[in-house]
């Protein structure tokens, strides 16, 4: 797969040992104890790396959802969670978030969202490994496994593509920010279930083209229609408009899908390949993903 992101941190080959989070506990936290955590397990013989937040709401007596969100390619989760930051959504509703740190690929931080392959540079494991994320985290959390979601910048948002088709069984919704689907993704996707997705996308994207120049990369026209189609939604999108600062933002919403699902989509004109600095009707970027696919567990609109 060639190289399409920017890399914008320098390569780290340890999330810890780097970490400018000093005082970020290390040990295993007590599953009563809230806050901000580094942690470790092992999956496939490698130990893989992430950041967990319980919110102060969490007592462990209600079942609650589980929030990940994957960096992109090049990224530090601890410095990743600094602008796509959802602690505070976190807090307000009662959630537990998760930053995943992906393995390096020549050097650089990466996931795996590619089948495996003659064509695929990657052997990382990283499907097999949010499997064994989500248990490890459920066996110490009261997690809702009917409400496990996903999102991801970039090639985490590739990644989070990935899930949703492959292992549809563990994620509810999705979202995705300057992010695609691989064509090998579009032509071999097939969740189990009627999927609600949000896109958020610039139009001046140079690194992933919105309308999918580079080779091997669905537009995100593509990735629209696809799940339109798959949930069963309304063709025809209800639009509206609006101007932040400048910057107009689009909002395309296909609805009435298959067990009420939606597909959304916020067209950022001239919007670059970023973790979007944006408000829409008062909710940010991290907002309006988590507004959206909060709504929905595994088996539809709640």
């Amino acid at each position: 797969m060639k190289r399409l992101f920017i890399v914008t941190f320098i390569s780290l080959s340890s999330l810890f040992s780097c970490s400018e989070n000093d005082d970020m506990p290390l040990d295993t936290p007590n599953t009563n104890t809230t806050g901000l955590f580094a942690q470790t397990l092992s999956h496939d013989g490698v130990t893989r790396e992430y950041i967990i937040y319980v919110p102060d709401s969490y007592d462990g007596t209600s079942a609650v959802p589980l929030m990940l969100n994957f960096h992109g390619y090049g990224g530090i989760a601890d410095q990743y969670l600094k602008y796509a930051d959802m602690r505070p959504l976190a807090d307000m509703e009662n959630f537990i978030l998760v930053y995943p740190q992906g393995t390096l690929l020549d050097g650089d931080p990466h996931w795996n969202a590619g089948l495996e392959s003659d064509k695929n540079k990657s052997d990382a494991d990283d499907f097999g490994f949010v499997e064994t994320l989500i248990n490890e985290i459920s066996s110490n959390y009261n997690i809702d496994l009917a409400r496990v979601y996903s999102c991801g910048y970039s090639n985490g948002s590739f990644f989070t593509y990935a899930l949703a088709c492959y292992h549809s069984d563990k994620i509810a919704a999705i979202g995705s920010v300057a992010g695609t689907m691989m064509e090998e993704t579009y032509d071999n996707c097939n969740p189990s279930h009627p999927t609600a997705m949000i896109n958020i996308h610039g139009t001046a994207d140079k690194s992933v083209p919105y309308g999918g120049e580079f080779e091997g990369l669905s537009s995100i026209d593509e990735v629209l229609a696809y799940w339109v189609s798959f949930n069963n939604t309304s063709t025809t999108p209800i639009v509206n408009s609006m101007d932040d600062r400048g910057t107009t933002i689009e909002h395309h919403s296909y609805t009435d899908g298959d067990n009420n699902t939606a597909v959304e989509h916020y067209k950022i004109i001239d919007g670059g390949h970023v973790w979007f600095d944006i408000s829409y009707d008062g909710s940010n970027t991290s907002s309006l993903i988590w507004d959206f696919v909060s709504r929905y567990d595994i088996g539809g609109l709640r």
